[in-house]
């Protein structure tokens, strides 16, 4: 197994930890300082390694050609999957006002873009992530370790804030870009 499947493989192991983290009272209702509780600390590092083992497992891919299909298929499934378990607790715990259409428009989005995907792959074509995806699960990720750290102070909620409705946005274009370079072949297949 090559250290970029490895690294993907942690990513999605981080999961269920913050899950069950998150189901435990005494970690949510305790803050570790200022207003941040102890579970939003947690969950922000452990959200911060795996982040940062999405730049690296691809980063060490391309350098060192250890691109495999598992890789092509794991990777953007655990961004989705690790994205998604950040914004489901802060969805549960309703920290941010209308989270649930910026979820929902970013479920949407990536739908779609794994539909488009397995329509391709259907077609022996395999489509790279374009960099308007990739600014995309940047600032997403960041808007949600920021969001961790809401608690600090008003301004780093509104950060936050500010850094999820821009990621929202991103979603919308980075998924209209994907179908309209894809058009084709899409429209080919209905």
């Amino acid at each position: 197994m090559t250290l970029p499947n490895k690294l993907t493989i942690l990513r999605i192991l981080i999961i269920p930890i913050m899950l069950v983290l998150y189901f435990i009272p005494y970690l949510k209702e305790n803050n570790i300082f200022l207003n941040v509780s102890i579970l939003y600390f947690i969950e922000a590092i452990l959200f911060t390694i795996a982040s940062l083992t999405d730049f690296l497992d691809g980063h060490i891919a391309r350098s060192r050609n250890l691109i495999t299909t598992f890789g092509k298929f794991a990777d953007p499934l655990a961004d989705k999957m690790l994205t998604f378990t950040a914004m489901s607790i802060f969805l549960a715990d309703n920290l941010i006002p209308g989270f649930l259409a910026v979820f929902v428009i970013i479920l949407i989005r990536e739908f779609m873009v794994s539909g488009i995907r397995m329509v391709m792959a259907d077609k022996q074509v395999v489509i790279a992530a374009a960099k308007m995806g990739k600014y995309k699960t940047a600032c997403t990720m960041v808007a949600l370790i920021v969001l961790f750290f809401s608690g600090l102070h008003e301004v780093v909620y509104y950060i936050g804030l500010a850094l999820i409705y821009l990621a929202c946005l991103l979603t919308i274009i980075s998924g209209v870009e994907y179908f309209y370079k894809n058009r084709k072949e899409i429209l080919e297949s209905i």
